[in-house]
């Protein structure tokens, strides 16, 4: 394996596995923010902030598994593994992390699915006087519109 490319590879396992790495800690402390980047992001972990800190916290622990196989293998390719070994390494850190973080993302999902949904808010008007129907989404305007014929 040519020296740029042992060293290129092994820079992007070492720098995805300090990223998944962190991802894991912040999970699992649930320190991790709802965003639109990083942790499990499915329909049922954005549900909500509690959601979302279960997903996070349950896909801990194969994240940061995926993190630590990652940078292993990133660290020997930088430490020097050439040849079949190195392709070897390049192969199984890969494909090892993406196993990992996918099962992380179906462990979070199904938790996150466990959590009940928040509870809805009062609404504004409540639907009581006949002025309010078109403020703040009581009704729609084709509704709003029909009920005056």
């Amino acid at each position: 394996m040519p020296l740029p490319v042992r060293l290129t590879l092994g820079a992007l396992l070492v720098v995805l596995g300090a990223a998944l790495l962190t991802i894991a800690i912040l999970g699992l402390r649930r320190k991790l923010r709802r965003n639109r980047w990083a942790g499990v992001r499915t329909a049922a972990s954005l549900r909500s902030d509690a959601a979302f800190a279960v997903a996070n916290q349950v896909a801990a622990a194969p994240l940061g598994a995926a993190g630590a196989v990652s940078v292993a293998g990133g660290g020997a390719l930088l430490a020097g593994a050439t040849g079949l070994l190195g392709w070897t390494l390049v192969v199984v850190s890969a494909v090892a992390a993406f196993v990992l973080t996918g099962v992380g993302g179906v462990a979070g999902d199904r938790a996150a699915a466990a959590v009940p949904p928040p509870e809805p808010g009062p609404s504004v008007c409540g639907g009581t006087c006949a002025g309010c129907d078109l403020v703040a989404g009581c009704r729609t305007a084709a509704a709003g519109a029909q009920q005056q014929l």
